[in-house]
């Protein structure tokens, strides 16, 4: 082998240098990254420390780290308090059925809705469907949540329209029972859309001569999407769906507060809502704080056993 004088190899030097002209021809690629890199830094990983109040008695203003005996650590208090609570099991139930329902019914929506819209031979109502599909998401989850409320009350359209079939009207925005139904298809509405582009982008990068050959053997419209579409989109699906399983103690508190009432609260009232009237309304930061530890440990714990599961079963996964 030869070698320099400075005891490294040709080969090593090569090496060397191939990487930094790589660096050097993906400068203006790292450069685009950086910003993203810093913000998710600063807004990320700095205020990570402030989960320590989760094993204090922290009160605003106090500090969270100090060396003169100020920090009251209580350890795991808050954690057992909130497992013991008597709101406990109400609240896991319905942030798991809520996430559970909008997971069994929302997470088919975009698969389907994009496999629809790949068959459409007309390409002007193609463009037009996508763009009507995609615009609820960007509205406003305060506007969404005031046209639901509207249609859903006493006087609203739904009961309008259920009047012309003799069904005496109802308070639906303060029916328990009816608030899960409401929610989910909102949730639906709202992001079944935008959740297809990722599927509609593979899908238009899948090769038109597969399309062809299948069709040439024979193969019907829905046998060319079972057999040649569905397999392509079949690593996509599995990665959506390990985090939406990753995701299911992570309910929509936002949509929530905006729809629910104190009469809804049986079904309704999820961890997410819990922690915002309890932890943060309430002034509880070190209790709220635990109990989004404990919600973020349970979904990582979800993630992981899914992606075993997947790694396992399909030889696919996230890591």
């Amino acid at each position: 082998m030869v070698k320099t004088a400075a005891g490294n190899s040709v080969a090593e030097l090569l090496r060397i240098q191939k990487h930094k002209r790589r660096v050097r021809e993906n400068l203006e690629l790292y450069s685009l990254l950086l910003p993203v890199l810093i913000h998710i830094f600063i807004f990320s990983y700095i205020p990570m420390y402030g989960i320590l109040i989760a094993f204090q008695d922290y009160t605003p203003g106090s500090p969270i780290l100090a060396l003169d005996g100020s920090v009251k650590w209580v350890g795991f208090k808050h954690f057992k308090n909130f497992i013991t609570s008597p709101m406990f099991p109400r609240l896991f139930y319905n942030t798991f059925h809520l996430s559970f329902l909008n997971l069994a019914f929302g997470f088919l929506c975009p698969i389907l809705f994009a496999l629809l819209v790949n068959e459409l031979a007309d390409n002007f109502y193609k463009k037009f469907l996508q763009t009507a599909s995609y615009m609820p998401y960007f509205i406003s989850s305060v506007v969404v949540a005031g046209m639901v409320l509207s249609f859903i009350n006493a006087d609203g359209v739904l009961n309008q329209i259920l009047g012309l079939f003799g069904i005496p009207p109802k308070a639906y925005n303060t029916l328990p029972s009816a608030f899960p139904v409401f929610y989910t298809i909102t949730c639906i509405w709202k992001s079944f859309g935008w959740g297809s582009i990722l599927y509609l982008s593979t899908i238009s990068s899948i090769d038109p001569g597969l399309y062809e050959s299948a069709k040439i053997d024979g193969a019907s419209r829905l046998q060319r999407c079972w057999y040649v579409t569905l397999p392509h989109l079949s690593n996509l699906i599995i990665i959506q769906l390990i985090f939406s399983i990753g995701g299911l103690l992570g309910s929509n508190t936002e949509l929530i507060l905006l729809l629910y009432v104190p009469a809804t609260y049986s079904t309704a009232d999820v961890i997410g809502t819990y922690v915002y009237r309890d932890g943060l309304m309430g002034g509880r930061f070190s209790y709220g704080t635990a109990v989004g530890i404990f919600t973020s440990v349970i979904n990582f714990t979800l993630l992981f056993i899914t992606n075993k599961i997947s790694n396992k079963v399909t030889d696919y996964g996230i890591w």
